[in-house]
């Protein structure tokens, strides 16, 4: 006499469906910078860059008036300084107050004051932030044009007003450029290998935080 086993049904309950699921939201990723966006970032940052060379250049006029002139009462004493100190000492010492400016916070943290208001980030190709080397190569590039067009500008008329306006629309022209390149790149940007992009709000990480996680990163 066999005993049947009785067979136990496992009824799996379905799951039940959600009728009020919610769209999921898009995630906004990086884009190349606009012209327009990093002109305007550029004219915020022009502000402290202008105070900065204005501080530079009052030190260094008062440091080279007590080594290489005799200091006057009168406004018919005034004398102006040497040509070989202007460009010897002063002139580096803009580029290099320039090269320091965009360094420090490329190097830190993507973006300068300016940059941080519009939420762009400057990064070379891997996505990386720059070093030294890459923040000063892309200055360079970034001040070719203007030099180029300065010097044409110098043949053909002479003046300084010309000199200065030529170099300023070599300046429109990097950016100008962005309009023909397919990927919008600027000038600077494809002879140095790094990119300007539009960060997201959700992955825009500001300024000072990007301080501090890069010395708490090395």
């Amino acid at each position: 006499m066999s005993k049947s086993t009785p067979k136990t049904v496992l009824k799996s309950k379905s799951p039940k469906k959600n009728t009020s699921q919610q769209p999921v939201p898009h995630i906004e990723e990086p884009t190349i910078a606009k012209p327009t966006t990093r002109v305007v970032a550029i004219l915020y940052d022009g502000m402290l860059i202008l105070a900065l060379l204005f501080l530079v250049g009052t030190m260094l006029t008062v440091i080279g008036t007590l080594l290489t002139m005799e200091t006057g009462t009168q406004s018919e004493e005034a004398q102006s300084l040497p040509r070989w100190y202007q460009n010897v000492v002063m002139t580096p010492s803009f580029i290099l107050t320039l090269v320091a400016f965009y360094g420090v916070f490329w190097r830190r943290g993507g973006q300068t004051l300016g940059m941080q208001t519009w939420r762009l980030k400057t990064v070379n190709n891997a996505g990386h932030l720059l070093t030294w080397g890459q923040s000063f190569k892309r200055i360079l590039a970034a001040a070719l044009m203007p030099l180029i067009f300065g010097i044409i500008g110098s043949l053909i008329g002479g003046s300084r007003a010309v000199l200065l306006t030529s170099a300023f629309l070599g300046l429109v022209f990097n950016y100008v450029f962005c309009l023909f390149n397919r990927r919008g790149l600027a000038v600077q940007d494809m002879l140095s290998n790094t990119i300007t992009l539009k960060m997201p709000k959700v992955a825009h990480e500001g300024l000072w935080r990007g301080f501090k996680n890069r010395k708490h990163n090395k």
